[in-house]
């Protein structure tokens, strides 16, 4: 006889509550940046600890060695401000080589960037081989920093160079560029002149974003190409020439190269190419005067600093974006 057994009712697995839920799917969300977070401070680390270890603390020391007597083989000596004081106070030297980087700055800054924007006005206008120009004229800023093109830059200007020889012909006889106190600082500055494919580049790619539009209705108003180069170019590309201008700046109070090579080392004649940066090299690795040298070298980036900051100030004035309303 089967006796059949009665039907057992199975229930469902019971679930969370929508609650417990709700709150699970909460806790993920807010989990799930601070994951992100996490896996981007990883990426950092790498720069993060260069940093630290490579710049922030060099900097450090540095600071601290600036109010020290150091000769890089005692160990430094407290002294105080005096490093300062004699700085301002009782080096001459210092304040030429101040003087001689504040006249480099004066010229070749404005003369470089004047070039550049030359020149990349005349490349923007050819329809081809723009490429191949823009790769040409870039190629000396890539080559002016290095040693071997200044000296080079030092046999064209030097006592019967190429430079001296072509005068010469035309009955100028300057017994070389270099050897002359009113005129080794200018052969510094030409190279530096010399070097304007960064800024060139850089102020191609702004033309390239002027709306032609704006040359249309300039013209339609009857304005020539000078007045459309003041009134349509330059404020479009206002931005950029201040980008330009701090970076250039920057990069030319920190010179050094091109005065130790066409000077020799020694800054001059005459200590006409006795610039900031050669006259602390020589102080701190050829005199070990180290305490000195780094005292020098954050007066150099306070300056630097104020600069910059004065030169963020006028961009008020003369810089003009395309969001401004």
């Amino acid at each position: 006889m089967n006796v059949e057994a009665p039907d057992q009712q199975v229930s469902p697995p019971r679930g969370r509550p929508d609650s417990e839920s709700a709150a699970a799917d909460s806790a993920t969300a807010r989990n799930r940046p601070r994951r992100r977070e996490g896996a981007a401070w990883v990426f950092l680390s790498p720069w993060l600890l260069g940093a630290a270890v490579l710049t922030l603390t060099p900097m450090l020391v540095s600071l601290y060695l600036s109010f020290t007597q150091y000769d890089l083989f005692t160990a430094p000596e407290w002294v105080g401000l005096d490093n300062y004081v004699h700085m301002f106070t009782s080096d001459p030297r210092y304040w030429r080589s101040a003087l001689n980087t504040l006249i480099y700055v004066l010229v070749a800054v404005p003369l470089q960037l004047a070039v550049a924007l030359a020149v990349a006005l005349a490349l923007n206008s050819i329809g081809r081989g723009k490429g191949f120009y823009r790769s040409a004229f870039y190629a000396p800023s890539l080559l002016g920093a290095s040693m071997s093109i200044a000296l080079v830059w030092r046999a064209l200007f030097n006592d019967g160079g190429t430079v001296d020889d072509m005068l010469s012909t035309f009955g100028i006889d300057m017994g070389g560029w270099v050897n002359q106190p009113g005129w080794a600082l200018l052969v510094v500055a030409l190279l530096t002149i010399w070097q304007f494919g960064a800024p060139m580049v850089i102020f191609l790619a702004g033309l390239q974003q002027v709306p032609n539009e704006l040359y249309e209705a300039a013209e339609v108003d009857g304005a020539g190409r000078m007045r459309r180069f003041l009134s349509v170019t330059l404020p479009m590309l206002s931005p950029v020439l201040f980008f330009n201008l701090v970076l250039q700046t920057i990069q030319a109070f920190q010179v050094f190269t091109p005065a130790f090579t066409v000077s020799g080392g020694r800054g001059g004649p005459a200590d006409s190419t006795l610039f900031y940066t050669l006259y602390l090299y020589d102080r701190g690795f050829t005199a070990s005067h180290m305490g000195y040298a780094s005292a020098m070298a954050w007066v150099l980036l306070v300056v630097i600093g104020i600069v910059t900051a004065l030169l963020f100030r006028s961009s008020r004035s003369w810089v003009f974006y395309n969001d401004k309303g």
